[in-house]
């Protein structure tokens, strides 16, 4: 495999990729890409010997959005025809989840949603935990009924229909 930098025109995008960016995200694809071009050298576009893209056909056409020259790539020409399917499919492949509580709690994300990444309410489920743990903790409340024993046989069928209700305790007394 070798790295080096070429003529963005060289490069052949996959027509068999089978991943797609939506207009949204790949707008955000291109920013980051303008703002943090370094990335690429870190991360340069996969391609095989005949300069078809293996990784990174969405940042390769954002590349091209942003007016990129060259770009950085590796040339991975030792695959055989199914390691570069092999390839194409596991390097689209999110091999895990984000943990979204520490994305709330140490992230802004403003900043975040501007790095391209879609933020679920994940500001507003974190000021709900928040606001959560501020609860007191739950005590019960006592309900007393005092009735002469003409209105209870009235209320008997609502009283057992409450009883049954899930953490109701029921007691009944009579004097």
């Amino acid at each position: 495999m070798k790295n080096q930098k070429v003529k963005i025109s060289e490069i052949k995008l996959n027509p068999n990729n089978p991943r797609l960016i939506k207009d949204d995200k790949f707008k955000k694809l291109v920013k980051s890409i303008q703002e943090l071009p370094e990335m690429l050298e870190i991360r340069p576009i996969v391609v095989n010997a005949e300069m078809v893209v293996l990784g990174g056909n969405m940042r390769l056409k954002a590349c091209k959005e942003a007016g990129m020259i060259e770009v950085p790539i590796i040339i991975a020409d030792n695959l055989t025809e199914e390691q570069q399917r092999e390839f194409l499919i596991k390097d689209n492949v999110s091999g895990g989840e984000w943990d979204f509580e520490m994305l709330a709690n140490e992230w802004d994300v403003e900043q975040l949603e501007d790095w391209g990444l879609d933020v679920p309410e994940i500001e507003k489920e974190s000021q709900q935990k928040e606001q959560t743990e501020k609860l007191v903790p739950y005590k019960k409340t006592h309900v007393l009924i005092s009735c002469s024993a003409d209105v209870f046989f009235e209320i008997k069928d609502l009283l057992q229909e409450i009883k049954n209700i899930q953490g109701i305790e029921y007691e009944s007394t009579s004097n």
